[in-house]
């Protein structure tokens, strides 16, 4: 059996006029001719052509793969076993490329992808990655994890000024009602510790209970109370306070 140019341009993805560049070049001459002189080709043409597109997406130039094709101590099982190998060897290089490529995407995704210049402008002597590992393992599982890692992987710098400005301004306020002397069940606290709850879904849905539970991680992990208390010695247990005042106002 045989098979027309265009026959056979259709079986193997490529063009008619790349298969004439290839009988042009002696790459692949058909092995027969139509009556009225167009290229006929034979299953062994196709098998050529195979072998021929195998090195072609491997990389290798025109004139390499004629070489490598037309040296007489290499059978055609060789061929196989060589591009087999090769191949091996690109899906490795291909695996490790796209697991690089993963682990920049997930460095994306974790909502800080600024210069080392622009995260100091924004967070100052805290480095916002330090922690990421431990809140993957911590809260990786959650849906707030996942909630939180889409959203802020679109923040500019501008967005995370503007996060930790508004953070900032309820910490001050809280602890200007502490200095007032008020009480941390008040209104006016608990009102702020609404607002509070308003500033975490910059990052993801917080429900009560679940601010709740973020209240009482500020006075028993050293190092929210530290951030806290840096504003006013105390704030850290008059918010977890005010927190908890607040989602049992609202049934939390």
């Amino acid at each position: 059996m045989s098979y027309s140019v265009g026959r056979v341009a259709g079986l193997a993805g490529v063009t008619v006029r790349t298969l004439h560049h290839y009988d042009e070049i002696g790459l692949l001459s058909p092995s027969g001719r139509s009556h009225a002189g167009h290229r006929r080709y034979d299953d062994a043409d196709l098998d050529r052509l195979q072998r021929i597109l195998f090195y072609r997406e491997l990389g290798f130039p025109l004139d390499e793969v004629a070489v490598l094709l037309d040296d007489p101590d290499t059978d055609p099982q060789e061929h196989l076993r060589r591009q087999h190998e090769l191949l091996e060897g690109r899906i490795v290089r291909l695996q490790e490329m796209a697991a690089a490529v993963e682990r920049a995407m997930e460095a994306q995704k974790m909502g800080v992808d600024l210069t080392p210049e622009e995260k100091f402008e924004v967070f100052g002597e805290h480095d916002p990655d330090q922690y990421a590992a431990e809140a993957q393992e911590r809260w990786g599982h959650t849906e707030q994890y996942r909630q939180s890692r889409e959203r802020t992987a679109k923040y500019t710098k501008e967005d995370w000024q503007r996060a930790m400005a508004e953070h900032a301004d309820i910490a001050a306020r809280l602890a200007d009602l502490m200095a007032a002397g008020a009480a941390a069940d008040s209104a006016a606290a608990m009102d702020l510790a609404e607002e509070h709850r308003g500033w975490i879904a910059y990052s993801y849905d917080c429900s009560y209970e679940m601010h709740r539970c973020l209240g009482e991680m500020y006075v028993a992990d050293e190092r929210f109370t530290a951030t806290y208390d840096a504003v006013r010695p105390g704030l850290a247990v008059f918010l977890n306070g005010a927190i908890a005042a607040n989602a049992a106002r609202h049934g939390g």
